[in-house]
């Protein structure tokens, strides 16, 4: 072939290779196979070499990696590369708009502009006569460095465009689906794994070889055409599409009106943005019109025309305030974190997970330590990081053994040979839940006729309820099976569990079985929060601010709503359809007043009677003090209350004036 025929020929071969890559790197399809692709390649290559004086830059074959670099050349970028300022909440969009309302001539902003946050490196590319020359990082803002043997080997960027003179700036990425795949091929050599697309992709464009860079399959999303200069964004990514840039294509133009319209595609894009190939943090928010943008400015590094809607983190950082210790159905002692409230992946978290003893050894978690937290699975709250380098001079070290004496101070705990948990000492598993259900369904909790010991241990011995939530999942069939049951009897025991669906919150506390958690403090717990959602939300200040609860009593109510098997527990109840009604917020009669009820009611028992009188707002206690309301005394009342309620001129009151009081 004459030189003549092989320029011809050149060019052919560029023209569908371009087309080839441009389809296969941008629009993730194929129009050939890779092998057919790759022979074409080698044919170019050839020619080239035969031809040397044929070569350009934007051939395919010049986006091999070139010689090492000593260091990097800092180049001033002509058009300052900026960052965004972050807003978290529709409350902040508004507020920004507001502002940009005020400083707008007339107050009009017609459009906005919305595209996709990237998780990447941000990178400028310049091109001259066409033809890609130069690779700029934002550094800081002002001057970055020059890594075009690096970029120049990314192949979706093009290497020819149809502009003479243009910017074009982007971030280079990692999808997720190489990042995995690379990863797999370090723990196939036996190496540490790369960390996340992010650090990755950044690294291997600032490693001074290009071989590295070349070795690994960055993309480049184009965010931004510098010049030539367009009216609208919209209209500059229409302008970098036809390029043959590849874009995030999740880019949108909303009228100043639409702002209804713009949040719910927030909500969508948080919802569906995991789906995506490459990883993202939030949406990037921009006054459509560039002159307006222009004009208005830029405030310290960052402009007024735009802000990042930051979607919600999946990892925060956030101070330890106490460490409590919870025990589990099986008996196991698990401590728990508690933390200052932070919002992890759109949800508020106070407390997470610390496992056990070891777990706390190795994090060598302090009360007073700021750690970071994230959401295993995007569900459980889990501790990665103590950031001992912000520890305080006041940070307590946590004595797992001395905790479980204070909290605990009436259990026995050991902790079994070659194992890592603590255990009640003496109690089985089948024990604890026995007594839990036995509990679950007394009077004072939720008095559910039938579960005494004797059924209750039936039930459980033959394998028919291993939790709380099993109650709810009887079958008649089942239940007439067992010994001690008979078809009648059975009914009455599923119809009895099933009508106790809908309980008074108080009565619903008290039936959890929370450690120093009785009737009165389930009462007080009910008036102060009046949802269980609530409870189970609250902080120890919150607590505290009952006058009956103090530090112990707060902990323990802690401990138990974040210990996972009961958080898995309620949410098992609430799809079976128990949950307690909530709490009204009316005025009570009795809000205020203490009551006493000694000796034997001949209209009700005395639990019925204290349970009217919570009702009715008064608590009830069982020792007389200065602070008491009155005495109900029935037949055969105690003498020694009577005695001290007559020496504290405390009234005592009949059945009669009681059934009068509460009715």
């Amino acid at each position: 072939m004459d030189k003549k025929k092989a320029a011809e020929r050149i060019l052919k071969l560029r023209e569908i290779i371009n087309d080839y890559r441009y389809h296969y790197h941008v629009l993730d399809e194929s129009i050939m196979s890779e092998a057919a692709a790759d022979s074409l390649k080698h044919e170019l290559s050839l020619l080239e070499e035969k031809y040397p004086d044929l070569i350009t830059p934007d051939s395919p074959t010049q986006r091999v990696a070139g010689k090492p670099l000593d260091k990097f050349t800092k180049i001033k970028h002509e058009k300052r590369m900026i960052s965004l300022a972050d807003v978290f909440s529709r409350e902040e969009v508004l507020d920004w708009i507001s502002r940009n309302e005020k400083l707008v001539p007339g107050g009009k902003i017609e459009e906005f502009f919305t595209d996709i946050k990237m998780d990447g490196l941000a990178c400028s590319l310049k091109y001259r006569d066409g033809v890609f020359y130069q690779a700029v990082t934002r550094g800081d803002g002002l001057v970055g460095e020059d890594v075009t043997q690096n970029v120049k080997t990314i192949q979706n960027i093009p290497l020819r465009i149809d502009i003479s003179e243009a910017e074009v700036r982007g971030e280079i990425v990692l999808f997720k689906k190489d990042f995995e795949e690379l990863n797999r091929v370090q723990r196939k050599k036996g190496e540490p794994e790369y960390a996340n697309p992010r650090n990755l992709a950044a690294g291997s464009i600032r490693q001074l070889d290009p071989k590295i860079a070349a070795s690994r399959p960055l993309k480049f999303i184009a965010y931004d055409l510098v010049t030539p200069d367009k009216p609208t964004w919209h209209e500059a990514y229409e302008t970098l599409r036809k390029l043959g840039f590849q874009t995030s294509n999740e880019d949108r133009v909303f009228k100043a009106n639409e702002k209804k319209q713009l949040f719910e595609y927030i909500d969508a894009l948080d919802d569906y943005r995991k789906g995506l190939k490459f990883n993202t943090d939030g949406m990037v928010i921009k006054i459509n019109d560039r002159k307006v943008y222009d004009k208005l400015g830029i405030v310290g590094k960052t402009p007024r025309g735009a802000v990042a809607f930051k979607f919600p983190a999946e990892e925060s950082t956030t101070k330890v305030r106490d460490i409590v210790i919870s025990i589990g159905r099986t008996g196991a002692a698990t401590p728990v974190a508690l933390f200052d409230p932070v919002r992890v992946a759109g949800t508020t978290v106070r407390h997470a997970t610390l496992h056990n003893a070891d777990e706390i050894s190795r994090l060598d978690i302090r009360i007073g330590d700021t750690v970071i937290i994230y959401k295993a699975g995007d569900i459980i709250p889990q501790v990665k990081e103590v950031l001992t380098t912000l520890r305080p001079d006041d940070a307590k070290p946590f004595n797992y053994e001395e905790a479980l004496k204070k909290q605990y101070p009436e259990l026995k705990f050991e902790r079994p040979f070659g194992e890592v948990v603590y255990r009640v000492k003496g109690e089985s598993s089948d024990l604890i839940l026995r007594r839990s259900i036995e509990y679950y369904a007394s009077k004072p909790a939720l008095n559910i006729e039938g579960l005494g010991e004797k059924n209750v241990t039936a039930l459980i011995d033959a394998g028919l309820v291993k939790s709380i939530a099993d109650l709810y999942r009887l079958k008649v069939y089942e239940v007439a099976e067992l010994e001690r049951f008979g078809d009648l009897s059975a009914q009455n025991l599923v119809n009895a569990i099933s009508e106790s669906k809908a309980p008074v919150l108080n009565k619903f506390i008290t039936a959890l079985g929370i450690r120093h958690v009785g009737a009165a403090t389930a009462t007080s717990l009910a008036r102060k929060f009046r949802r269980l959602e609530a409870l189970v939300n609250a902080t120890e200040d919150e607590l505290l601010e009952i006058p009956d609860i103090g530090e112990v009593v707060a902990e323990s109510i802690m401990a138990w709503f974040s210990d996972e098997d009961n958080l898995k527990l309620l949410d098992e109840l609430k799809a079976l359809g128990v949950w307690p009604k909530e709490e009204s917020g009316e005025a009570l009669p009795l809000a205020g007043k203490s009551y006493i009820v000694t000796g034997t009611l001949a209209s009700m028992g005395r639990e019925e009677a204290e349970d009217k009188l919570r009702a009715l707002g008064a608590t009830v206690t069982s020792s007389v003090t200065k602070t008491t309301t009155a005495l109900i005394a029935g037949e055969k009342p105690g003498k020694a209350k009577t005695e001290k309620a007559a020496k504290l001129n405390i009234p005592t009151i009949s059945e009669k004036e009681f059934l009068e009081l509460i009715a």
